[in-house]
């Protein structure tokens, strides 16, 4: 095993490296696969979810780390630590699924992916991600 004394490490940390040996950790991603933002699409269309650095876990999970998928159309986000409601326009993904196929009339949509832990209760913008669709 290599060591590096204290102020090796922390010159490589200044300058932005990565010392050998060390872990880095990259933040997690909550993402669309698809469809792309901009995207104008047929309905019905599917909608496909990308997580990374975090773990998909069903609802009722309370593993740290990890949480499901939560579907707002034409809404906003919930806050950190609010409860994701469930309905017509929030849709809940609590078997840990990835993908949906959605059904929208004519028009531009937002649609909001959030990811909430094991009680649905939403992990904050950053476990969210926002794009823009035209349904034709």
């Amino acid at each position: 095993m290599t060591r590096l004394s204290t102020f090796a490490v922390a010159g490589v940390l200044l300058l932005g490296g990565q010392a050998p040996g060390l872990a880095q950790t990259a933040a997690p991603h909550v993402y669309f696969v698809e469809p792309a933002d901009g995207a104008s699409v047929t309905s019905p269309f599917k909608v496909k979810f990308g997580l990374d650095n975090y773990a998909l876990k069903p609802a009722g999970d309370a593993s740290p780390e990890s949480g499901h998928h939560h579907l707002i159309v034409d809404g906003a986000p919930p806050k950190m630590g609010e409860v994701i409601g469930a309905g017509e326009t929030s849709l809940h993904f609590g078997k840990a699924q990835t993908e949906t196929t959605l059904s929208l009339p004519p028009g531009r949509h937002k649609l909001t992916l959030q990811l909430g832990d094991g009680a649905h209760v939403s992990l904050g913008p950053q476990f969210s991600s926002t794009i823009e669709v035209e349904v034709r």
